[in-house]
């Protein structure tokens, strides 16, 4: 870990060369006067709206709906299954027919699925409700995918990342706005408008009516992952006669109050995961490296967080203009593994966009302890 002093609050980051952009966004967020004790950027941190990916933010009274971000409640979802082995041929009859069954990218289902009511007064997700019952159960774009994995531990595994789809988009751009508003009324803190921070005090109406709303997307993005999961454990059952074993189901994107050096705060972890003592947590690792499954040690320094991934080197179109295709693609057939690279437009997913999961894992060994390794057999990306 290393520490950057700052006119306000140090930054401690497990990143030992975070990137300029990411760097400057933790400088914003530690001048913030409701900021507590630190800074926190985890090894996997990168340059974000606001709110750098892979930056945890403890604030007093207040919430930030940038600090969460507009995939609220994105997470993974991975299960251990009863199977020891999988044959290439299954696993692509597999594959197959989870593209078949899972819409993946903008579709979504044509027939609506059964979701949580909608919470008193949460005038956003009531407007999306209709919509959301059609993206429930499905995986999305960007950086969303499903893969199986062979674990360290013999088993068979496999992993969905997803998140709370366009609900969540609309949830964050709506309080977003409202904290702008609220915030250039004059009453309190003004946050320069370049920063992109803009709050909302959480007894505040406004902050309260995030708060209830940006909780239901994580229910939302919670049963998201499981409904694929479901869909995903039937098909590899109707293939092999294997089952799922046991799942564990985490968010990256969401605020939470925590009590953290004797005080109640609200902890922002944009991309970045809880990592309090023995609780299970899941790192993916790009397109072609290896996944893990850890145990936190709660290090109170983290605010009991970890990375939530490798974290990109890269951005999309940049990934696209420098990434050589056939190297990538040589890459992933070398290890064996099926993947979802085809053409250049595949790349901004491409292993090379990210950092080496290994170096992320070595700078948060203080973090986490790493309980199962997985290596990717089969990919599909949103």
């Amino acid at each position: 870990m290393k520490t950057f002093k700052t006119d306000g609050l140090d930054i401690l980051s497990w990143c030992i060369f975070p990137e300029d952009g990411a760097l400057a966004q933790a400088k914003n967020i530690a001048k913030l006067p409701f900021a507590h004790k630190h800074i926190a950027l985890m090894p996997d941190t990168h340059q974000g709206f606001g709110m750098p990916i892979g930056g945890v933010l403890a604030a007093e009274g207040t919430i930030i709906p940038n600090a969460v971000g507009v995939d609220i409640g994105c997470g993974v979802i991975a299960t251990r299954t009863t199977l020891k082995d999988i044959e290439r041929a299954d696993l692509k009859l597999i594959l197959g027919a989870i593209r078949k069954d899972i819409p993946l990218g903008f579709n979504h289902r044509k027939t609506p699925l059964e979701i949580e009511d909608v919470p008193k007064g949460a005038k956003i997700v009531a407007q999306e409700h209709k919509s959301a019952r059609k993206q429930v159960g499905t995986l999305g774009g960007g950086n969303h995918f499903i893969e199986f994995q062979k674990g360290s531990d013999g088993y068979i595994w496999f992993m969905v990342h997803s998140g709370s789809r366009n609900l969540g988009k609309k949830v964050c751009d709506h309080y977003n706005a409202l904290a702008k508003e609220t915030m250039n009324s004059g009453k309190g803190f003004i946050v320069p408008k370049a920063w992109d921070l803009a709050y909302l005090n959480t007894d505040s109406k406004g902050g309260q009516d995030y708060i209830v709303e940006m909780e239901y997307c994580l229910r939302f993005a919670k049963l998201n992952r499981e409904i694929m999961s479901n869909v995903i454990a039937e098909i590899l059952e109707d293939v092999t006669g294997g089952k799922p074993a046991e799942s564990f189901n985490v968010h990256h994107n969401y605020a939470r109050r925590e009590h953290h050096y004797g005080k109640d705060v609200w902890v922002h972890r944009k991309g970045a995961t809880s990592a309090k003592a023995g609780e299970m947590g899941i790192i993916p690792g790009s397109q072609g490296t290896k996944s893990y499954m850890v145990k936190g040690k709660g290090n109170p320094l983290s605010f009991e967080s970890c990375s939530h991934g490798a974290g990109r080197i890269m951005g999309r179109k940049q990934a696209e203009k420098t990434l050589n295709l056939e190297r990538e693609i040589e890459k992933l057939d070398a290890q064996g593994i099926l993947h979802a690279i085809r053409g250049v437009r595949d790349l901004d997913e491409a292993a090379g966009a990210y950092k080496d999961i290994d170096i992320v894992m070595e700078e948060q060994k203080d973090l986490v302890d790493i309980f199962v390794e997985l290596t990717p057999l089969g990919v599909i990306k949103g």
